[in-house]
């Protein structure tokens, strides 16, 4: 049978396979300028040999978190608050902070000498020594001003032997935190440390009248026993002598 093939297909075949493979070995040869395998002195060379490390700089700038805060706890019970009293105060225990605890004088002497004991002999606070009593028991009257007396006899006391702190603040043997100290220390680090958390102002308003003119009669300033605050029916003149707060 005659060949009806023209003579002209093959070499046009040929032709267009030949540019085609020329590319293929390209940009198999060179990525960007860089040859990724050849021969050389019958040995092989990678791309790998090229490559140059980045250099990591050691200028790296760490943000170092504030140091945590510091504060100073009064713990106050009353007759039969030892058990809650020791109970609140391991429960807000951090050797960072200061503690002072005290039972008052309606407390028995018994019960003042077992919270006594306690902190003189529990192993953390013997070994840290951030707990403290006042064993002078004070009497002390809920809303009367031997309430406010002893807290400030207390604050003294820390401000005297406490070393630095931050914070005072006062809790009753009855209270329990509601966080850890180490959560609340936390979030206080952030806090300014001249921060006052309490809300006074000079502008009494209608405190004047119902507040500051009212004479109230503390029976602990004059009795061994205790017993609630009394109001007299005497009235007394706002003082000019000094300018009244209240908070």
């Amino acid at each position: 049978m005659p060949n009806c093939q023209p003579k002209w297909i093959l070499p046009l075949a040929f032709g267009s396979i030949f540019p085609l493979f020329l590319l293929c070995f390209t940009t198999i040869a060179s990525f960007n300028g860089v040859p990724l395998l050849f021969l050389y002195r019958s040995s092989y060379h990678f791309v790998e040999n090229q490559l140059k490390p980045i250099p990591v700089s050691t200028h790296i700038t760490i943000s170092t978190p504030p140091s945590p805060p510091r504060f100073a706890y009064l713990i106050s019970g009353s007759a039969g608050n030892g058990k809650m009293l020791r109970r609140m105060l391991l429960a807000i225990y951090h050797p960072l902070n200061q503690y002072i605890v005290h039972l008052d004088r309606k407390a028995s002497p018994a019960e003042r000498q077992t919270i006594e004991q306690f902190v003189t002999d529990y192993k953390v606070f013997k070994e840290v020594r951030n707990v403290r009593m006042i064993t002078k028991a004070n009497l002390v009257t809920y809303r009367g001003c031997t309430m406010v007396a002893n807290t400030l006899h207390a604050a003294a006391i820390m401000l005297r032997e406490g070393g630095n702190w931050d914070w005072f603040i006062n809790l009753s043997a009855s209270d329990y935190p509601l966080v850890t100290q180490d959560d609340l220390l936390h979030i206080f680090s952030y806090v300014p440390r001249d921060l006052n958390f309490i809300d006074h102002t000079s502008k009494m308003g209608w405190k004047a009248g119902q507040r500051a003119k009212p004479v109230i009669i503390d029976p602990a300033l004059y009795n061994s026993k205790k017993a609630e605050v009394f109001w007299i029916t005497q009235r007394r003149s706002i003082p000019t002598a000094f300018k009244l707060f209240t908070g």
